[in-house]
């Protein structure tokens, strides 16, 4: 009688997922490091997340990318271990970049800038998502504390960073006028309260601070129906 045994080998590190360990060159930005990686000089950019500009050739410098950088900085260059973990998909973009989850003492940076309102969630590709559903939901406790690039609405949105919302904002503070007076397509002069529907994604050519001077410049309100 034949008997087929099964042999069953147990591995430890199940769940755990493997990880390299970097040493630390240059923070470019919030999301871009340089790191020694396989003996060679390489730039790391975090998978999943994205912070605004420090330096960019045509978007210059974004609100919240130096408090970004700052963070990154300050944790990297503070931690006696950097490390690197990648996930199921490509290993570099387009640039040639490193794609990495990127760690500072166990810690990983994604998640605490993400927690401090200095990144949003965004390129996200399949199968470049293992912790995306986290970020998301630490994203989302951001946005109701409205702290980092979230305190002024439509700033941080889907397809980037929209430094003229907060200039905008900037300009409303400054002068104490909030009503918004802006001439379409027809050439026809409106003006926008705080309460019509078209109110934020309304972009102002003046404004106004009392309806009565938009009257008198010649402004008609926006219908709310």
């Amino acid at each position: 009688m034949l008997v087929f045994v099964a042999v069953i080998t147990a591995c430890s590190n199940v769940g755990e997922r493997e990880r390299v360990v970097v040493q630390l060159e240059q923070v470019h930005d919030g999301d871009t490091i340089r790191v020694i990686y396989n003996g060679k000089a390489e730039n790391v950019r975090f998978l999943l997340i994205d912070t605004p500009e420090t330096s960019h050739p045509t978007k210059g410098e974004q609100p919240y990318g130096q408090e970004a950088k700052q963070l990154t900085k300050q944790l990297v260059e503070n931690a006696k271990k950097i490390e690197l973990e990648f996930d199921q998909g490509p290993k570099r973009d387009k640039y040639d970049r490193l794609l990495a989850y990127v760690y500072a003492d166990g810690k990983m940076v994604q998640k605490e800038l993400l927690k401090q309102g200095l990144a949003r969630v965004a390129y996200v590709y399949e199968p470049n998502t293992r912790y995306v559903d986290e970020f998301r939901a630490i994203e989302q406790e951001s946005r109701k504390q409205k702290i980092g690039v979230w305190e002024v609405e439509g700033y941080a949105q889907n397809d980037g960073f929209h430094p003229e919302v907060m200039k905008e904002e900037k300009q409303t503070s400054a002068n104490g006028c909030d009503i918004k007076g802006n001439i379409n397509s027809k050439g026809e002069k409106i003006y926008h309260t705080p309460d019509s529907p078209w109110y934020k994604q309304t972009k102002p050519e003046v404004w106004f601070c009392s309806e009565n001077e938009a009257i008198s410049s010649g402004f008609r309100k926006a219908n709310v129906n």
